[in-house]
């Protein structure tokens, strides 16, 4: 099974891994990111991911283990009031996660961001990855304007711009 999971990674090519999200979708996604961020205080990136690394594959990681390695990597954590979301997709192995930093997750359940990965994974059985992720989005950002609605000081700390990594 590991063999397998390798050998898919080392021979699946990141352009086809990422073909369902073509750069019209990618600009949506970003508006949807920069829409979001009007109504409420929180970060978001949007990282994407075909094959991983070979050093972190080798080793074992799991989607969670990246997840959390592009989190510092993109400095989601680096922002005013510890909003940061981190959305990420690893294609190959089909894998959401969610991370949020310190300042929601003393908010947000671990449950909430699990639901919203379910809907989006229903949404991507059915191969509309696109929609699936602008609908992650938007249930990212009922929960962010819940906890943090917007002030009339809203500064745009992170870049909307989707990570391809």
């Amino acid at each position: 099974m590991i063999l397998l999971r390798i050998l898919k990674h080392l021979l699946t090519p990141n352009w086809l891994a990422r073909r369902a999200f073509t750069a019209q979708a990618l600009r949506r996604i970003e508006a949807a990111i920069g829409q979001s961020e009007a109504a409420h205080r929180g970060e978001i990136r949007f990282a994407l991911e075909g094959a991983l690394p070979l050093v972190p594959l080798l080793k074992g990681a799991t989607a969670r283990a990246r997840a959390v390695q592009v989190f510092s990597d993109l400095r989601v954590w680096d922002t005013e009031e510890n909003t940061g979301v981190l959305l990420y997709l690893q294609l190959i192995d089909c894998d959401i996660e969610i991370l949020g930093d310190r300042g929601i997750n003393a908010c947000v359940q671990p449950h909430e961001w699990e639901a919203i990965c379910q809907r989006m994974e229903a949404a991507f059985r059915e191969g509309r990855f696109e929609d699936g992720v602008v609908a992650g989005l938007n249930d990212i950002t009922a929960l962010l304007t819940r906890h943090f609605p917007a002030r009339a000081r809203n500064p745009d700390e992170l870049p909307d711009k989707p990570a391809l990594l």
